[in-house]
């Protein structure tokens, strides 16, 4: 196989055309039944699909018959100590659902409970009606009753976990001795295969013209290759060009191929790809740009504004593939991008959201939040922002609003664990990081790329879940990915793949959950013994104390930043002006994890107030060359509403200042008007309650006109 330049050329030349027909923003209308000259062309394909396939089957070795038995011997001995190894994780799964549900009544019934009472009673102490005290006082009852159920619960189910916890040690020794079983068994398994003699055929290319041009057309069928190739020359030209091209097919086909076998929808998209750039031709944004052409070969329905009742109907996917290039040339993507290949590709463009949501997003998290960006633990870089942001309840769902998107809602407004894994999916593909939805039963998940492998986010480890793609559960789909991470080798399990789709075998993509015949076999062995080769471990998930939460317990290192006292000068200009850096602060002086200081993307640095910080304060000492009344403003970005900051100049009373909702761009404070007296002067900046997060720039400190004294 090769990404070569050379590629892209011969097809540009191939199809040099005004444009490729048909509309990207716009699915294909089911193509009509085929005319009489697509009889002829599918009659043709239909004709090559068994050449190739003849050719494939008549190039298989003869297996020994009695190593063959062995391997059937050994694969059935397998299964039976998976079976062992199942009844023991069976086991394991009790004692984790019982531990669980002592952890939810305890932190998330009683908790939840707790917190609804506490917020019941300020809402009745500042009751100034009889209508409001008594919905007030009716709330009170509500969650009292609903904390006496939690602690009734947490009671019956510590029980119910005592109970199986004495049983823990001999669940622990059963689950290692069924783990030794199947290890021993599976390595039996792979050295059975290894001595039916076929991996000299899966690591050759001898038969990759054949079985390449066979899957192709077996995967769009030889009617379908038809219906799309006589709407016109083009057409026609697209499907010949992709039979003729080996490399480009192999391409295709380790990436899993076109979605839905639409491979001549895939060129089209392709070569309307290479039409519209100049850099498509080589390297990462080539296997973009293939990744592209075969995800969205089936037409993505878009997630558009609700208000917005004109938008397109589904992604334009050669204005995908700008968007990206665009944001990759700027720098803007994470460093990671230009590594992936083209299977990974998919899973950063597969999503809903509009090309300007994407910019929206990265410029959010750059703005609000850069600290995500640049997070050194890999497997909450970009994710974070759930951690940190997006409090777990539906209760402000209700104030989601039509002029917002989706995500922007979530940000807005949090969400259960359906929602917060959907913005965690959507950051992570708004900077081209590979990921993918990762559910299970009852709750919602994701799962990511990190340069050490995959791993699940905001829910269980590997093996509670599945995943919306052909290999269903998720230990099938962490399987291909260690086993891909291995480069070029990759491809023999493949070819095994392919050699059982020619044989007429049921195409399997793992184990789990599915019943592979001979060469599907074969062909996860090799993967097997790929891992292996390589010792790649699964990587633990990450957040599951907040899958169904809202603060974790895990510790969050602070990133440190240098602040210096060119950072922290606070200046005034001829006309009076005083302007205070919002790291300029007299306490704290350094990071913590309520109050930070992040590097700002405008330049130079900028201060955050954390989620949840309420009762946390900060100052700033400065001089003041005239005393009198001064505006007061800040420059700030918030990611929600109804949110405010108290401001308090010189042990005066303090003012309340009413926070832009800003959607994670920067916009201004309304002023506020603050005494100040000449010399020196502190403001102490509070807040209050359950406050959501502000990222604050700067303030500015306008004189009022005359009403500032002159020294």
């Amino acid at each position: 196989m090769t990404n070569s330049k050379s590629t892209s050329i011969s097809l540009a030349a191939a199809f040099a055309v005004a444009g490729v027909a048909g509309d990207f923003a716009m699915p294909h209308a089911a193509a009509a039944e085929l005319s009489d000259t697509g009889q002829e062309i599918k009659a043709r394909y239909a004709e090559k699909l068994e050449t190739a396939k003849s050719s494939i089957l008549g190039s298989l070795p003869e297996i020994d018959d009695s190593r063959k038995a062995a391997y059937e011997r050994a694969r059935e001995a397998e299964l039976t100590t998976a079976g062992r190894l199942e009844a023991a994780e069976k086991r394991v799964g009790e004692y984790n659902r019982a531990r669980g549900l002592v952890g939810h009544a305890r932190g998330h019934w009683i908790g939840s409970a707790e917190r609804n009472i506490k917020a019941a009673k300020e809402k009745l102490e500042e009751a100034t009606t009889d209508a409001e005290r008594k919905e007030a006082e009716e709330e009170l009852a509500k969650w009292r009753e609903n904390r006496e159920d939690g602690k009734q619960a947490l009671k019956e189910r510590t029980a119910a976990y005592e109970k199986i916890k004495a049983q823990k040690p001999e669940i622990d020794r059963e689950l290692q001795a069924a783990r030794n079983a199947v290890e021993e068994a599976k390595q039996a398994t792979i050295q059975a295969v290894h001595e039916m003699g076929v991996e000299s055929l899966l690591t050759s290319d001898t038969l990759d013209p054949e079985l390449a041009k066979f899957v192709v057309i077996n995967e769009a069928t030889p009617k379908g290759l038809a219906r799309f190739a006589q709407q016109s020359a083009d057409h026609k030209r697209l499907v010949e060009s992709l039979l003729g091209d080996t490399d480009l097919m192999l391409q295709m086909l380790v990436a899993d191929g076109a979605k839905d076998g639409e491979y001549g929808r895939a060129m089209e998209i392709y070569q309307g790809i290479q039409d519209a750039s100049d850099h498509a031709g080589e390297g990462a944004l080539q296997r973009f740009a293939l990744g592209v052409a075969i995800e969205h070969a089936v037409p993505r329905k878009l997630r558009n504004i609700a208000s917005e009742t004109d938008a397109p109907e589904y992604v334009d996917p050669v204005a995908r593939y700008l968007h990206f290039e665009e944001a990759y040339l700027n720098g803007e993507l994470d460093p990671s991008f230009d590594t992936h290949c083209t299977w990974s590709f998919r899973f950063i463009v597969d999503g809903e959201e509009p090309d300007k949501i994407l910019t929206w997003g990265r410029d959010m998290l750059r703005n609000y939040r850069p600290d995500h960006v640049t997070e050194p633990d890999q497997r909450w870089r970009y994710v974070g922002i759930v951690r940190s942001d997006i409090p777990y309840g539906s209760q402000n769902v209700k104030h989601d609003r039509d002029d917002l998107h989706f995500f922007q809602n979530i940000l807005m407004n949090g969400g259960i664990c359906g929602r917060r894994a959907f913005i965690g999916r959507f950051a992570l593909r708004s900077f081209g990081v590979p990921t993918t939805a990762r559910p299970s039963r009852g709750h919602g998940a994701l799962a990511r790329w990190t340069p050490d492998g995959w791993v699940p986010v905001l829910g269980g480890g590997w093996g509670v879940g599945w995943t919306n793609t052909p290999y269903r559960d998720d230990m099938n789909f962490l399987a291909t990915t260690q086993a891909r991470a291995t480069g070029d080798s990759f491809i023999s399990v493949k070819r095994a793949q392919w050699i059982g789709d020619a044989a007429g075998e049921r195409r399997t993509y793992g184990f789990v959950g599915q019943d592979p015949e001979f060469w599907g076999a074969v062909s996860l062995y090799m993967q097997r013994a790929l891992i292996d080769s390589a010792d790649l471990g699964a990587l633990d998930a990450v957040g599951e104390d907040i899958a169904e939460a809202s603060d974790t317990t895990e510790e969050i290192l602070v990133a440190e930043v240098e602040i210096t006292e060119e950072d922290r000068q606070i200046t005034t200009d001829s006309a009076g002006v005083i302007t205070i850096p919002a790291v300029a602060t007299s306490r704290p002086t350094e990071s913590g994890r309520h109050i930070m200081f992040h590097n700002s993307v405008l330049g130079g640095h900028q201060l955050h107030f954390s989620r949840g910080a309420g009762g946390q304060s900060f100052e700033y000492e400065f001089d003041v060359p005239a005393a009198g009344k001064y505006e007061l403003t800040a420059r700030v970005v918030t990611p929600t509403w109804r949110q405010s900051m108290a401001v308090s100049a010189n042990g005066s009373d303090a003012i309340e200042i009413d926070l832009p909702h800003t959607v994670g761009m920067w916009d201004q404070t309304q002023p506020v008007i603050v005494d100040l007296k000449d010399g020196e002067n502190v403001l102490k900046f509070s807040r209050e309650g359950n406050v959501m997060g502000v990222t604050i720039r700067d303030f500015t400190l306008s004189p009022v006109s005359g009403a500032v004294s002159q020294r």
